[in-house]
């Protein structure tokens, strides 16, 4: 390699850093950082006077005796098809992922023949005797917490009044359905 292309070589790389340095220098006197005096954020707890504060009150459900007074069993047979895929509704109705639902309200939880119930649903049927309006609605509400460590997916009926037709539905479908005034 002759000196002409060393030199040509080290130009191009000391052009490079001026160019590199130059750009760095411009760029600071365009764009001029402002330090803050105080670094980081200030976060603003809300004080127990803020109207921010104020937690509003869950609205009171009504008890199920009073909702199934006003309850559709036509309401609750449609209500009844998200559990379709899972329960058969119809006397002597096979079990399928889970047990049939002819004549479950009133009787003992867990008994229904041929059905192998999970062990947390066994444990339930230990400590109730039977579905009741009131156990059927809170197990409607939300399964998994009803009864803990139950194989049943279902999520649940957060509506109150989806749960109380279900319940007038359930009810129907039964040779000798429960009266509901009793409860």
């Amino acid at each position: 390699m002759d000196s002409f292309t060393l030199n040509k070589a080290a130009g191009a790389v000391l052009m490079v850093l001026i160019l590199t340095m130059g750009v760095g220098i411009v760029s600071d006197i365009i764009f001029h950082p402002t330090i803050p005096g105080k670094p980081g954020y200030e976060i603003v707890v809300a004080s127990a006077e803020d109207a921010t504060s104020e937690v509003e009150a869950v609205p009171e459900v009504v008890p199920i005796s009073e909702r199934l007074v006003e309850a559709s069993a036509e309401d609750g047979a449609k209500v009844a098809k998200k559990c379709a895929a899972c329960h058969d509704f119809n006397q002597g109705g096979a079990n399928k992922v889970g047990p049939a639902l002819w004549a479950v309200v009133g009787r003992k939880p867990a008994s229904h023949e041929g059905f192998r119930y999970s062990s947390a649903m066994v444990a339930y049927a230990e400590e109730h005797p039977e579905w009741s309006f009131e156990e059927l609605d809170h197990f409607l509400l939300a399964p998994k917490k009803h009864v803990a460590g139950t194989s049943m997916g279902f999520a649940g009926l957060r509506k109150p009044e989806d749960r109380a037709d279900m319940i007038a539905y359930l009810n129907q479908q039964s040779d000798s359905p429960v009266p509901v005034a009793s409860e």
